[in-house]
C-alpha cells in the first residue's frame, strides 16, 4: 500500500467519522426538546454552536495551518471531538449537547481545511480533483446515512439516557481514526520560502476581493444554509408535521443522506464525462422541480396512524430525494474555484 493510497484513504475515514458527529446535530436536537425540555428556538443554537465553530476557525487557522502541518491539525481534531463525545457521554445535558457542537465544530474546522487542502496535493488535474473531491463528500454523506440508524439502535423508549450510550461508539471510532492517522505518511506542507504570518494574512485578504471568490462565497453561503436547514430539521419535521414515531423519523432522515451520497458520487463521475458546468445546471433544476411539486404536498399529510415502515405515505420518502440534486451543489462551487486557484492561495481559500 503505497502513502498516496494510505493518505486518501485516512481523508476518506476522517470525513466518514466527523459526518456521523457533525451531522447528528438534526437527531440531538430532537432528543433535546423530547428529554431536557428546551424549545425549538433554545435547540436550534446548537446549529449556531456547530456553524459558527467552523466558520471561525476556518477562517483562523488557514493563512498559517501549512506551518503546523496538516496531519498535527488533523490529529488534534480528532483528539478534540474524542474528549467532545465522552464530556457528552458523561455530562447528560443540554449544556454538554452544546459544548460537545462547539468542540465538533472546532474540531471539523481543522479537519476540513487540511483535506480540502491535501486533496490538491494528491491529484494532478482539473478532473481528477473534481472526482476525489465529489466522492470525499459522498462518503461524508453516507457517514450522515449511518448516524441515523446508529442513534435509534441505542434509543430505548422509557429511558432517557439510554440514547447517550452511542456516544462511547463515537469515542471509540474517532480513537481508531486517530491512530490510523497516526501511522500514515504525511505529505510535505507547501510553503512560500521567505514568507511569515503577516504576508500569509496579507494574501488571504487580497484574495477575498478577487470576482471569483466572492461569487463562490454567495454561492455557498446559499448552499449550505438550504442543505443544512433540510439535513438538520428533517427528523423534526417527519415527527412534527408527517406525524412518524420518533425512531422512524430518525431512520428516515437516512433516505435523504443516501440521495446526498449518492448524488456527490455520482456527481464525480459525471463531472468527468459532462463537465462540472452540466452537472450543475442538471442539478439546480431537479432540485427546484422536486422543492415546487413535492414540498407543498407534505401541508396536508399525516393523519394515519403509522407503527411500522409499511404504514408510511410515499411523501415520506420522496422530499429526502432532492438530495440527489443539492448534493453535487457544492462540491463542484469548491473544486472549480480551488482548481482556478494557484497551490497556494488555495491554502487560504479553504
Amino acid at each position: 500500500m503505497d502513502a498516496t493510497f494510505r493518505l486518501k484513504l485516512s481523508l476518506y475515514l476522517n470525513y466518514f467519522v466527523f459526518a456521523i458527529l457533525l451531522n447528528s446535530v438534526g437527531i440531538v436536537i430532537l432528543k433535546s426538546i423530547a428529554v431536557y425540555g428546551v424549545d425549538e428556538v433554545q435547540a436550534s443554537t446548537l446549529e449556531l454552536f456547530k456553524d459558527m465553530s467552523i466558520a471561525l476557525v476556518s477562517l483562523g487557522v488557514a493563512s498559517f495551518l501549512p506551518r503546523i502541518g496538516y496531519k498535527r491539525a488533523m490529529l488534534a481534531g480528532l483528539a478534540l471531538v474524542t474528549l467532545g463525545s465522552i464530556a457528552m457521554a458523561l455530562g447528560n445535558s443540554f449544556t454538554s449537547a452544546r459544548l460537545l457542537f462547539l468542540m465538533v465544530g472546532v474540531s471539523f474546522a481543522l479537519i476540513k481545511v487540511s483535506v480540502y487542502s491535501m486533496i490538491g496535493m494528491v491529484t494532478s488535474n482539473e478532473k481528477e480533483h473534481s472526482a476525489l473531491m465529489s466522492s470525499i463528500e459522498g462518503v461524508f454523506m453516507f457517514g450522515i446515512a449511518l448516524a441515523s440508524f446508529l442513534f435509534p439502535a441505542f434509543n430505548v423508549e422509557g429511558d432517557s439516557s439510554a440514547w447517550l450510550r452511542v456516544y462511547w461508539v463515537l469515542a471509540g471510532l474517532t480513537s481508531l481514526s486517530f491512530l490510523f492517522l497516526w501511522f500514515t505518511p504525511g505529505k510535505e506542507q507547501v510553503t512560500e520560502p521567505g514568507s511569515d504570518l503577516i504576508q500569509d494574512v496579507k494574501r488571504m485578504a487580497r484574495l477575498l476581493i478577487k470576482q471569483l471568490v466572492l461569487v463562490f462565497v454567495i454561492s455557498a453561503f446559499l448552499f449550505v444554509m438550504i442543505e443544512q436547514g433540510i439535513m438538520t430539521w428533517l427528523p423534526t419535521f417527519n415527527k412534527e408535521v408527517l406525524h412518524l414515531p420518533e425512531n422512524i423519523s430518525i431512520m428516515m432522515a437516512s433516505i435523504l443522506s443516501f440521495s446526498l451520497g449518492i448524488g456527490r458520487l455520482a456527481a464525480g463521475y459525471f463531472s468527468g464525462k459532462l463537465g462540472w458546468h452540466k452537472v450543475l445546471l442538471i442539478c439546480l433544476a431537479g432540485a427546484m422541480a422536486i422543492v415546487v411539486f413535492i414540498l407543498p404536498k407534505t401541508i396536508n399529510a399525516g393523519g394515519s396512524e403509522i407503527q411500522s415502515f409499511g404504514d408510511l405515505p410515499l411523501l415520506a420518502f420522496a422530499f429526502p430525494l432532492v438530495g440527489l440534486f443539492i448534493a453535487p451543489i457544492y462540491p463542484l462551487l469548491n473544486s472549480a474555484v480551488l482548481s482556478a486557484l494557484p497551490q497556494l492561495q488555495r491554502l487560504s481559500f479553504v
